[in-house]
């Protein structure tokens, strides 16, 4: 192999998860090490560091052109991972340094949701858009922002949370401190939320998203009911998020999205009710494009291809 590749890796609250990526969007290889096998976070970089170097061995040895990170509350400026909840290392992390340090490559880092809106406009749906959203719809609401081909980052490297953006004050509790954020209404675990409260006293903790799922699809009323009120107000609050930045098209990823026209069809009819007329009838709303087992790997790894490109 002559072309060289770049690493993506994600780093998760059990998994970490990297693979060889070259410029065509194509996973080479890839491995995996669990988050918690390393106490301190260098010694993590380390080791990941030792298999990403067998691993493009095992390749034929090809250049890394650098390695991107997605990672929860990882900060695109200072290459920090700052205050993250679902990791156990406290305060901020300069996971960008210790990568440069151990693999003596260029490193760059962001938030999980995106790296993979990276990914969805070098390898996905969004290829040739300059202005579109990315949303994903997991146990929280990840999204990406990006406007002129260009990712929003904010001054501070911190922009783009709209799961964390209030719609109904003083309504359910959200693990960033606050009440009533869209994530807690609108996501998988959103979606069970909903569902408790509709079921009362027969619901039961193995009722989970995949569950509500099945039911829907089945016919059951309570499970169209929390489906319908879930993309109604993902519909109501995307269709405010387009008069910041006019998107040609929003994707949706992740796994309530996998819910298909359950979770779609809800959220396009609100969309449309809620859009400004001069918006109306422009905007896309669509699956993404990236596979569910590729999307984290090649997301990290398009921070360095796009560089390259604009280089």
């Amino acid at each position: 192999m002559k072309q060289g590749i770049a690493i993506g890796l994600d780093i998760g609250g059990t998994n970490c998860a990297f693979g060889l990526v070259d410029e065509q969007g194509r996973i080479i290889a890839r491995d995996n090490l669990p988050t918690a096998s390393c106490a301190q976070a260098e010694e993590l970089v380390k080791a990941l560091s030792t298999k990403i170097k067998a691993l493009a061995k095992e390749a034929g040895s090809p250049a890394i052109q650098g390695i991107g990170v997605g990672a929860p509350n990882g900060n695109y400026y200072s290459g920090c991972i700052e205050f993250a909840p679902n990791l156990h290392w406290e305060g901020i992390i300069p996971i960008a340094e210790y990568f440069k340090k151990h693999l003596s490559c260029e490193a760059s880092l962001t938030n999980d949701a995106n790296a993979a809106a990276y990914g969805e406009m070098l390898f996905g749906a969004a290829k040739g858009m300059k202005d579109f959203l990315f949303i994903t719809l997991g146990t929280g609401l990840g999204s990406g922002i990006v406007a002129n081909g260009e990712m929003i980052y904010g001054h501070d490297g911190m922009a783009g949370e709209i799961g964390h953006t209030i719609l109904f004050p003083d309504g359910r509790p959200c693990g960033c401190g606050r009440k009533g954020c869209l994530e807690t209404y609108c996501s998988a675990s959103g979606l069970v939320r909903t569902y408790r409260e509709k079921a009362g006293s027969a619901f039961r903790a193995e009722m989970d998203a995949e569950y509500i799922f099945e039911k829907a699809k089945a016919g059951d009323a309570l499970a169209l009911e929390s489906f319908s009120f879930t993309g109604e107000w993902l519909g109501f609050a995307l269709a405010n998020s387009v008069a910041y930045t006019s998107p040609e098209a929003i994707f949706l990823f992740g796994g309530l999205a996998r819910a298909e026209e359950y979770i779609f069809a809800p959220t396009r009819q609100s969309f449309e009710k809620n859009l400004m007329k001069i918006y109306k009838h422009k905007i896309k709303i669509l699956p993404s494009g990236l596979k569910p087992g590729d999307a984290a790997i090649l997301g990290a790894a398009s921070l360095i291809w796009k560089k390259s490109m604009q280089n």
